[in-house]
């Protein structure tokens, strides 16, 4: 849940003076939106397409959709020709179901082609499926150990985590974000029904963000999570590409197997929050604890500010305004150290029902990017270990995985630079 990211907004104050010169200008705002502004009503369309080729995976800078989700699998690979088709199966799936189309006719006497939830025509709803590999992977097959992204570890227990071994982990995940939560459950019955002989599925965590109506200069606020508080508000930029190659994105000169370039680290976490004792916390100690106006999202060095506007720590040394074991502070203490930290977060909330105490079991669906989980997430959440804010939270799943590079032809498919390191003869 931390905040590590320079102010998204940095260029806000120009995009004002566009408003008032130019009638056109919350059209242009609303055209390229931030990865965590909350979705903007009545402007999703079933007919929204994210498109899938690309040198890198849809659904990581992208701007999140309504609805989202976490599949965690177990695969059955025992060689590089099974990997790859497993991997040409799943392009060929999410291909479709992200372009989508008419679903085949079948013989009545067959099961259907289509689970029909989407009925005769699947349309694409926004729809992306981003792909990521797990440690297990690697570790639990020799002919791929040597190839194993090299910070990709099984995650580990923090101090406040009480982690639920069946909502931890996995060897492939699926993240499958839409407008809608049946676009999501539909590419999820697909992808199963299609490879159900080299997908084993573990665990999954739905989740959504609230819709809300955009600002008058048509720009939209970042999503509130269920402590109702704004997340996302420093985020790092998605739109700034070279800021992205930097913060989020592997590079070839990064020190990872070949086949990593383009792709990213992604950490999941399941969080769960104990929104009774929240509620009863006064105001003043919830900011206190998170750092922000809770109406608002202004900083509370800051309070005329917007959420865009970004603390003054300098200001504020002893920790008078925004106290110094804050959520926002210790996750970014917007220093030049704490820069190389930088993560983009794009996560979800989730309700799961009823816990057996009686208690709401809600919270939020963790996903951030990097492109050093040693530096990004795991240096963020070292620095929260023992704030405040554990007792009101609580992490009970989740892992890290690896997103794949993208796509880029429909002659290409996932992980096909993997499948090849793999084949590759080898000293020893």
């Amino acid at each position: 849940m931390g905040e590590p990211g320079h102010s998204r907004r940095a260029l806000l104050k120009g995009v004002g003076g566009l408003v008032a010169a130019c009638p056109f200008a919350a059209s242009v705002a609303r055209a390229e939106p931030h990865v965590t502004d909350a979705p903007l009503a009545n402007h999703a369309s079933q007919d929204d397409r994210t498109p899938f080729y690309g040198a890198r995976q849809a659904g990581v800078v992208t701007p999140r959709p309504a609805h989202g989700m976490v599949a965690s699998f177990a695969v059955v690979a025992d060689d590089a020709d099974a990997l790859e088709a497993l991997f040409r199966r799943l392009t060929e799936r999410i291909a479709f179901l992200t372009a989508g189309g008419p679903v085949p006719v079948l013989d009545p006497k067959l099961p259907p082609a289509d689970s029909g939830l989407l009925g005769p025509v699947a349309r694409p709803d926004g729809l992306t499926v981003t792909v990521a590999l797990g440690a297990s992977l690697f570790d639990d097959r020799p002919w791929l150990r040597p190839l194993k992204p090299k910070r990709l570890t099984r995650m580990t227990r923090f101090p406040n985590d009480a982690l639920n071994a069946d909502l931890c982990h996995g060897d492939l995940t699926l993240q499958i974000c839409a407008n809608s939560q049946d676009a999501t459950i539909h590419a999820l019955r697909d992808i199963i029904k299609s490879i159900p002989d080299q997908l084993i599925l573990s665990w999954k965590q739905e989740g959504a963000v609230p819709v809300v109506a955009p600002g008058p200069d048509g720009t939209a606020e970042s999503a509130r999570n269920f402590l109702g508080f704004r997340d996302g508000s420093a985020n790092p930029d998605s739109r700034d590409e070279a800021l992205m190659d930097r913060v989020v994105w592997v590079g070839a000169g990064d020190g990872e197997p070949d086949w990593a370039t383009g792709g990213s680290y992604q950490a999941v976490r399941i969080i769960r929050n104990f929104v009774e004792r929240w509620d009863r916390t006064p105001l003043g100690e919830q900011e206190r604890i998170m750092g922000r106006s809770k109406m608002t999202g202004a900083p509370l060095d800051k309070l005329s500010a917007s959420e865009f506007v970004g603390p003054d720590y300098a200001q504020d040394r002893d920790g008078r305004l925004t106290p110094l074991d804050s959520h926002i502070r210790l996750a970014n203490p917007r220093d030049a150290k704490s820069d190389a930290n930088l993560i983009l977060r794009r996560p979800f909330n989730y309700s799961n029902g009823v816990t057996r105490s009686g208690q709401l079991d809600q919270g939020l669906l963790f996903i951030c990017y990097q492109a050093d989980l040693d530096a990004g997430f795991i240096s963020v959440q070292r620095r929260l270990d023992g704030e405040p804010l554990e007792e009101y939270v609580k992490p009970v799943g989740g892992g890290y995985f690896y997103v794949l590079p993208g796509v880029e032809t429909p002659s290409d498919h996932l992980g096909r630079a993997l499948v090849a390191a793999a084949r590759e003869p080898r000293d020893g």
